[in-house]
């Protein structure tokens, strides 16, 4: 990538809404005392789908108590909660599935200074890189391999 590439952005123009989900806020709320906030991508594609699964993984079966999962669009399309979690968290890890750094890249546009650690999920397992889709594999097979994610990255916790 050329560097006049890097210091290219794209303006996004996010409808703003009055609407606000309460349960969102009480869970956002209850965990803001972990130390780790985990955000990831969010499965449109079999990498992401692989990072989603670990975060959820990661957070609600490995390390619940140092760790809240982060709901990436209410986060990136809003200042409430779920983007406090991220701020304020003295730990962010974004779970990316690849090199686009989809989840990472968004919240660098709303957060100022953001700096989480990146965590490529797709290094972390093997699986035949020429696939896309989620339904280019068993769902057991990804079930697997987000499970093998969420031990690696919980070793680093």
């Amino acid at each position: 990538m050329s560097e006049q590439q890097d210091n290219a952005y794209e303006t996004v123009s996010i409808r703003k809404t009055a609407n606000s989900c309460r349960f969102c806020e009480d869970y956002a709320e209850s965990h803001s005392a972990k130390p780790v906030a985990v955000m990831s991508c969010e499965g449109g594609c079999l990498r992401g789908e692989i990072a989603r699964r670990a975060a959820n993984i990661l957070c609600h079966k490995l390390a619940p108590d140092k760790t809240v999962r982060i709901c990436l669009g209410g986060a990136f399309t809003k200042d409430t909660g779920q983007r406090a979690l991220v701020r304020n968290a003295p730990r962010v890890l974004a779970l990316d599935g690849c090199f686009i750094e989809c989840s990472s890249r968004m919240m660098e546009g709303v957060l100022d200074d953001f700096k989480p650690e990146v965590i490529f999920t797709d290094k972390l397992c093997d699986f035949d890189e020429n696939l896309f889709g989620v339904d280019e594999l068993p769902d057991e097979e990804i079930q697997a391999l987000a499970q093998v994610v969420a031990e690696k990255v919980a070793e680093r916790l």
